[in-house]
């Protein structure tokens, strides 16, 4: 089966072209990060219309990589949410009105499933039962995955996401835009020196995360060190409490409270994804989400997993991102159970 995966969940527009659900013919993405990066983070609004510009385009060269037309595509996946209801729409009205006119198929994907199947396009052989987690800017969440219709929520954030964490902390620390990937490079081989943030949330058997907490300690470490107080009354949900014009000493700084918080964080993650196997009695977990691709995330997530001998499947780092080769792999795994949506489906923000 020949599918067109069509992703807009957020700020990456993409279009793929998917072969039974293992195979990427073709995987276009654009994304918005320099649209976006002046804000350091998604503004909603920019980003619809920016899928407005780019769907058309990102489908054609799509179809053009895979060396296929629409005459060849069987069915159509298109991500249903959750994500930003605006940019969802623009993929959405695409997906329907291809469907309309090829008459073929068309299925709603859950954004997070998606992330989940990418791990199929890397390995057919790919097995279930397993432990997955999603962790993303927006998606900080546990699943217990036993087949293609059987997946159950088995913990997330109770505030921010990961990925919005490190946003905001880099914000903070006024390292620019996205936070995620400028943090693991300010920490690569740097020690905090006993710099320790709180771990929330970790008690046995409690498998949901926090990281609003951490955000905070962060900020009363900022404010202690370099002496400026955060202002609540400018608008926006943080701003730089850093020096301007930072010497090498407050450099240093900056690092190791970049590598104290990414500490943390990474603790968090890999302790909560052990504890949801070990009381889920499965053997093999997936880690999949923009976050995934932090190197040093996914070396203590292998360590610790040859450790407990349990088997670790990442997605490939350019799987890890928001894409439409996953949304296709997980379209297809419908499809082939006979889920089949009407046109009249809607997005939704949440999922």
């Amino acid at each position: 089966m020949i599918v067109l995966g069509i992703e807009t969940s957020c700020d990456e527009t993409a279009a793929a072209v998917v072969v039974d659900g293992t195979e990427a013919l073709s995987n276009v993405v654009v994304s918005q990060i320099e649209v976006h990066r002046e804000f350091g983070g998604v503004v909603p609004e920019l980003a619809s219309r920016k899928h407005v510009e780019a769907i058309s385009m990102v489908i054609s060269k799509s179809l053009k990589d895979a060396g296929v037309d629409f005459g060849d595509i069987d069915a159509i996946a298109v991500t249903r949410g959750p994500g930003l209801i605006g940019a969802l729409l623009v993929g959405i009205g695409v997906a329907k009105g291809l469907s309309l006119a090829l008459n073929k198929p068309i299925c709603g994907v859950n954004h997070l499933h998606g992330h989940l199947f990418a791990v199929w396009l890397d390995n057919d052989q790919m097995e279930f039962p397993f432990v997955g987690m999603v962790v993303s800017g927006g998606h900080t969440t546990l699943f217990e995955v036993r087949s293609p219709l059987d997946i159950d929520v088995i913990g997330k954030t109770r505030d921010d996401a990961a990925g919005e964490a490190y946003d905001k902390v880099a914000k903070l620390l006024g390292l620019g835009y996205p936070g995620g990937a400028i943090i693991e490079k300010l920490s690569e081989g740097v020690s905090p020196d006993g710099l320790r943030f709180p771990r929330a949330l970790i008690e046995q058997g409690n498998l949901d995360f926090s990281f609003s907490g951490l955000k905070t300690a962060v900020l009363r470490q900022a404010e202690k060190v370099f002496g400026i107080h955060y202002d609540r009354s400018r608008p926006g949900s943080f701003h730089q409490i850093t020096p301007e014009d930072p010497s090498a000493e407050d450099q240093r700084t900056i690092r190791k409270i970049a590598a104290a918080f990414q500490d943390a964080v990474i603790d968090t993650l890999v302790s909560k994804l052990f504890m949801a196997v070990e009381i889920r009695k499965v053997s093999r977990l997936v880690v999949c989400g923009g976050v995934a691709a932090n190197q040093a995330l996914r070396n203590r997530i292998i360590s610790e997993g040859h450790k407990r001998e349990i088997k670790v499947i990442l997605p490939s780092m350019s799987l890890c991102a928001d894409n439409a080769a996953m949304i296709g792999a997980r379209g297809n795994f419908l499809l082939q159970e006979g889920i089949v949506d009407s046109l009249g489906f809607g997005a939704k923000s949440r999922w």
